[in-house]
């Protein structure tokens, strides 16, 4: 028998072993990272995250506390009212941006940007079919307008984007900036019209975080604004990726998980319908 036991105990110890180790790497096997690539546009092997794993790594958007200063106020919802204005809809114009609400129910709706001419987006319930009136303005801090553009409604309900072009000055660091958008349903204007508001500021990164941001690929650079609390930025880089792989099921997570941590859940199955600046 001894010459037997020697074999088997062998075999053991090597199969065990081999176990160990695969048990061992499963976890890393099975555990996608935020730099790893979620769709065959980021190259290299397609990981198809398991629902939980997703949620479990969704990125956090880090809100930064508000600006020193009178509360910058504004309106991320614009609701139509019964009469001659904006025929009711499901959902409100919606400004897709962070908002916080004081005791005292003051909304004030306020983002940083790093961009001299940034985005913003728009959940827009009316179409071209309704005879509207739709105006996007810029003022800088002193109330001097110094954007103004007027926006065609789009064929279908659903999200876009308007962007500061080259012709337009630039945002100055540190500085705010308020912006509109207003949708005048009453050609006699007679009644309001439904409307969002904010505030806007241009900041600047550390030096470490700008160089990272330059060599990294774009879902990892979302996640860098996202967690330095850069709103503009990070909203505008995901939704660039869902335009551009939109039955990509963890991008689809990652936005929702991204308005939803600013309470505009209700949105976030809307189309993105417009990329163009």
């Amino acid at each position: 028998m001894k010459s037997n036991s020697q074999p088997i105990k062998l075999f053991l110890v090597v199969a065990f072993s081999c176990t160990s180790l695969l048990v061992s790497l499963i976890p890393v096997l099975a555990k996608p990272t935020l730099g790893s690539s979620l769709s065959d546009a980021y190259g290299g092997l397609r990981l198809r995250s398991h629902p939980k794993t997703t949620l479990a790594q969704a990125t956090i958007f880090n809100q930064p506390t508000l600006p020193p200063g009178p509360p910058p106020g504004g309106r991320v919802r614009g609701g139509a009212k019964r009469g001659p204005g904006c025929e009711l809809t499901k959902l409100d114009l919606t400004a897709l941006v962070p908002f916080t609400q004081e005791a005292n129910s003051v909304i004030n709706v306020w983002g940083q940007t790093t961009e001299e001419r940034p985005s913003w987006f728009f959940y827009v319930p009316y179409t071209k079919d309704y005879p509207y009136a739709v105006e996007f303005v810029l003022q800088d801090q002193d109330s001097n307008e110094i954007y103004q553009k007027a926006i065609a409604l789009p064929d279908k309900p659903g999200v876009i984007r308007v962007s500061l072009p080259s012709t337009a000055p630039a945002l100055a660091v540190d500085k705010q900036y308020h912006w509109f958008f207003t949708i005048n349903c009453d050609k006699e204007e007679n009644s309001p019209p439904t409307f969002v508001q904010g505030v806007i500021q241009r900041v600047e990164l550390n030096p470490a975080t700008v160089k990272e941001l330059q060599t990294t690929e774009p879902l990892k650079r979302y996640a860098i604004y996202a967690q330095n609390g850069i709103w503009y930025e990070a909203l505008t880089i995901l939704a660039q990726l869902r335009q551009k792989n939109p039955q990509d099921a963890a991008l689809q997570a990652e936005w929702r998980n991204l308005l939803s941590s600013i309470r505009l859940d209700d949105i976030a199955a809307e189309p993105i319908l417009s990329d163009k600046p």
